[in-house]
């Protein structure tokens, strides 16, 4: 990555402080998780990933070409991505745009086949995001999703997961910004931390997603106490 010397907010960003320094990022499991507090600047590399490897910054395959607001950040002009392969298939799912990508699939006339034989708008917002997943996303491919457990239950949660693992059998790959507890356990997968002292790639019960969740679910009493009554 060439430094980043641009006026705007993502010169704050951790992660964009971080590649300053170390210049480079690798990605080299099947599945990769970025994680940490918002504002870390997760999405925004999420999205420069995306657009150096093609894809559209509000979401879809190479083939979408579309922008309903002009909000895409710069950094992907200081970034190079180096690919050992280059994948036969791919989409990038952003959670925050995907009624975008969804009214664009439906202005193109695609075939809907494979987004589950109907429009996604037609189905609830966790199953056009599941469908989208099962159906569309075909292997030997780059799979890039953007907090995809904002649409999901925590069993469509664990169906994503089944659904990731398939799709790695058949030679893809993922990159996946989350703050989900569940995510996060796919076997195997890196998990780079992003805080304000850089970038950390930890193990799952080192995460404090993981930490502070299960702390939650062992004592919700303790929690319910300290924030209702300790906390002014």
């Amino acid at each position: 990555m060439a430094d980043c010397h641009d006026d705007s907010y993502i010169t704050s960003l951790a992660i964009v402080k971080y590649l300053n320094k170390v210049k480079e990022l690798h990605f080299n499991h099947d599945v990769t998780f970025l994680v940490g507090e918002n504002g870390t600047g997760k999405s925004t590399l999420i999205e420069a990933i995306a657009v150096c490897a093609g894809y559209n910054a509000e979401g879809g395959s190479k083939n979408f070409n579309f922008s309903t607001r002009q909000t895409v950040s710069n950094l992907h002009q200081y970034m190079t991505i180096v690919k050992q392969a280059y994948e036969k298939d791919g989409f990038f799912l952003r959670a925050e745009s995907f009624y975008n990508t969804a009214s664009q699939i439906d202005a193109l006339g695609v075939n809907l086949k494979g987004y589950g034989g109907k429009s996604l708008h037609e189905q609830s917002h966790g199953e056009s995001f599941l469908s989208l997943v099962q159906h569309r996303f075909r292997g030997n491919g780059l799979y890039i999703l953007d907090e995809p457990e904002s649409a999901l239950s925590p069993s469509r949660q664990l169906a994503l997961l089944t659904e990731i693992n398939r799709l790695v059998k058949c030679n893809s790959q993922f990159i996946i910004a989350t703050h989900s507890p569940i995510l996060l356990a796919y076997p195997g997968a890196a998990i780079y931390q992003i805080t304000p002292d850089g970038v950390e790639l930890i193990e799952y019960e080192n995460c404090e997603h993981y930490q502070l969740t299960k702390q939650f679910l062992d004592n919700p009493k303790h929690f319910m106490h300290f924030l209702f009554e300790v906390c002014p």
